[in-house]
């Protein structure tokens, strides 16, 4: 039921999402429903439209329910006092989703972001959506300006990483700053070519790396500031 999700604001699509079993889960829709879509797209007339939009500097927003089958499958990993990185994070939406799940206790969610007027706007809709500002302010949300390949040391190690373009391998920097018991997600595969979500697994015991393909997926690709620019 992807691409049927549509709705006519904010509410309405995460009961889409929830009617399609897209999220299936009590966290994700909350968080999704505490986060307005609307504040976060260049047209909020077609924001709630089950589908991706451009947001400038060949970057998009990601469809409504893309959005979504990432977070249930990094649910486990986003839990309260939990620490997450959002690579590639643009408009800043589903950086402000996971800051709100893991929020509290010590919980924090770092948007990267390697396009300057980009990081910019993703800490400006938040600051426009009330379901957002309150966790810039406290510090559970934040937004950096660097080169997403290579990660946030600052920051790591990360119970969670998503990785909002698709690689054509998974950064190893990215894996190495991702935690025991610590999940990745991550499209991979070539521009334009053939592309696969991979969930990416850090064994909690051993520290041992697993990885599975979850489905087909078409992302525009994790590149330097350089080629994104000129893909335009």
């Amino acid at each position: 039921m992807s691409w049927k999700s549509h709705g006519t604001d904010n509410a309405s699509l995460v009961q889409a999402l929830r009617d399609n079993e897209i999220v299936t889960s009590e966290s994700v829709e909350s968080a999704m429903r505490l986060v307005d879509r609307g504040y976060y797209a260049r047209d909020r007339q077609t924001a709630y439209v089950d589908a991706p939009q451009a947001i400038g500097s060949a970057a998009t927003i990601s469809a409504p329910h893309m959005h979504a089958y990432c977070l249930e499958l990094m649910r486990d990993s986003l839990k309260p006092g939990n620490r997450v990185l959002d690579v590639g994070s643009g408009s800043g939406y589903l950086t402000a989703v996971m800051a709100h799940m893991v929020r509290g206790e010590g919980g924090l969610a770092v948007g990267l972001e390697h396009i300057p007027s980009l990081h910019r706007a993703g800490e400006e809709n938040c600051r426009r959506d009330p379901g957002a500002r309150t966790l810039l302010d406290s510090g559970e949300l934040v937004f950096v300006l660097g080169d997403g390949r290579r990660g946030h040391l600052e920051s790591s190690p990360y119970d969670c990483i998503h990785v909002g373009a698709a690689a054509t391998s998974i950064p190893s920097n990215l894996l190495e700053q991702l935690a025991r018991g610590g999940r990745l997600v991550c499209p991979v595969g070539k521009e334009g070519g053939s592309q696969r979500l991979v969930c990416v697994d850090r064994d909690r015991d051993s520290g041992k790396l697993s990885e599975r393909i979850v489905m087909g997926v078409q992302y525009v690709p994790l590149c330097s500031k350089e080629h994104q620019l000129g893909r335009r």
